[in-house]
């Protein structure tokens, strides 16, 4: 009479294919033990097995781990770890049905930088010296927070896109989608600054519609602004990793804390559905909080 395999025998088998074909580290193969064996502990409570696991009792796993308070990543983890397993088990015959089939990853979203405050962003916008790099830079960066332009949009900028008299900018942004977004008195006043002083040196006898130029006379890339931001970073003595990115995020969360609503901000920031934008609903909701506590006579 052949032995009864346990699920724990069954899930080293597993481990030990894995280990074969690819050749997986000794720290991921613990991982993907450690993931079976809390599902397997949680199905002993219901008196059931690796085997015999269903769909409906993946599902109940999974969300006992969100109540938990297990994150998406993780909780897309494990998942991971089971889907590859349960693959094993129909592949070598031992089940029929993929209890895991018809389950979809958690969405992880895009994770939001790290938020800067506003007295870092005075910092950073104030790191440019008067030279003609400087005054560039200068522009650049308040372009940019005062505006809340990704950074394809703001080196794509073109001096016909450009309204300094009523300070707007005309920006193409994903999927061609045309949005005009206010800049405010001050970068306003740093862009004339920087096209009437800086630009012409940098242009020199070439032509180029762009509005912001390198060194060379050339359009400005993502890569050499990227290359600002961390250089200015430094020089201002600010000790969190900024990227472009962060001063589009500042824009939105000091916007929020200032009283904006998501649907303007969704406007300003060229999203096209405010789904994306509410990945700045906390930031709402903690202003509505400390809103109602300081001014609602129960607050």
């Amino acid at each position: 009479m052949t032995p009864k395999v346990t699920g724990s025998e069954i899930a080293e088998q597993f481990l030990d294919s894995l280990w074969l074909e690819s050749g997986l580290s000794g720290n991921t193969l613990s991982a993907y033990r450690s993931d079976l064996a809390g599902f397997e502990a949680w199905l002993d409570k219901k008196g059931l097995g690796l085997k015999n696991a269903s769909r409906a009792e993946l599902l109940g796993y999974l969300a006992a781990n969100v109540r938990q308070g297990l994150s998406p990543r993780s909780s897309a983890r494990r998942l991971s770890t089971l889907r590859r397993f349960y693959r094993y088990l129909l592949r070598e015959g031992i089940i029929h049905d993929d209890p895991t089939a018809d389950i979809r990853s958690p969405s992880l979203g895009r994770p939001l930088p790290k938020a800067i405050t506003e007295a870092s962003v005075e910092k950073l916008l104030g790191a440019p010296g008067d030279t003609t790099l400087g005054v560039r830079d200068r522009a650049m960066l308040e372009t940019m927070y005062a505006s809340g332009l990704r950074v394809s949009e703001l080196v794509a900028l073109a001096l016909n896109e450009l309204d300094l008299t009523t300070g707007l900018v005309r920006v193409t942004g994903k999927g061609g989608r045309e949005r005009i977004v206010p800049l405010g008195e001050e970068a306003t006043s740093r862009l004339r600054d920087y096209l009437d002083r800086a630009r012409p040196e940098l242009t020199g006898e070439q032509k180029n519609g762009s509005v912001f130029l390198t060194r060379r006379g050339k359009p400005m890339t993502r890569q050499a602004f990227w290359q600002l931001i961390k250089r200015y970073t430094a020089l201002a003595g600010i000790d969190t990793d900024l990227s472009p990115h962060s001063l589009r995020h500042a824009f939105a969360t000091h916007l929020l804390n200032h009283g904006a609503d998501l649907r303007s901000v969704q406007m300003l920031l060229g999203h096209a559905d405010l789904s994306t934008t509410q990945i700045y609903t906390h930031v709402a909701r903690a202003r509505l909080q400390s809103l109602h506590s300081s001014h609602h006579p129960r607050g």
